[in-house]
């Protein structure tokens, strides 16, 4: 999240960084932790952020099918912990182990994975028919296989969302922006 989420009127046209000659890379995420070792680069750290990033079709390749997309479509929801034990037990409901169920303390509660919530709602990877789908290498990615209109992607992402809604009872909500609808999106997606 950033102020510039929040403010629909700011466009972000150009970023200046500022790093340290030889400094080293901050590393919070386990993929990422996992796939450069204990001491890397600033040079072996990108080039690894983008082999994971290209793997998951969120490079821009336009040899890969997949590369159509807004990125990943749905955030990780955060509970409330008071919701989880219910949760537990509609998952195991469905056929799930609830301790396999990935989840990390959020500031606001508990945050849950979206794309394990989609997969386990029965929306696999390359689920979909037509002009729009599911990314075959990310669940969270939505992607244009060509001829898909903003109408197709809101009525894929309506219906995931409603799945997961019906099969656990949590909402899962957009990443990106929408633009240019008269309707808000609470509305163009119930």
């Amino acid at each position: 999240h950033s102020r510039f989420k929040a403010n629909r009127d700011a466009l972000v046209v150009s970023v200046a960084l500022q790093l340290k000659v030889g400094g080293a890379p901050t590393l919070k995420y386990g993929q990422l932790q996992a796939a450069v070792g204990a001491r890397p680069t600033l040079p072996e750290t990108r080039e690894a952020v983008l082999a994971l990033r290209r793997g998951k079709s969120m490079v821009w390749d336009p040899s890969d099918a997949n590369h159509r997309s807004a990125g990943s479509f749905f955030m990780n929801p955060v509970v409330d912990p008071g919701v989880l034990p219910g949760l537990e037990r509609r998952v195991a409901e469905a056929g799930h182990d609830p301790a396999a169920m990935p989840r990390y303390p959020a500031p606001d509660g508990v945050k849950l994975s979206a794309a394990w919530l989609i997969e386990r709602a029965g929306f696999h990877r390359g689920y979909g028919s037509g002009a729009v789908g599911l990314s075959t290498k990310h669940t969270l990615a939505l992607v244009n296989r060509g001829a898909g209109t903003a109408a197709d992607l809101i009525a894929l992402a309506r219906e995931i969302r409603g799945g997961v809604y019906e099969r656990f009872g949590v909402w899962l909500w957009p990443e990106p922006i929408f633009v240019g609808f008269e309707q808000p999106v609470s509305e163009l997606l119930a």
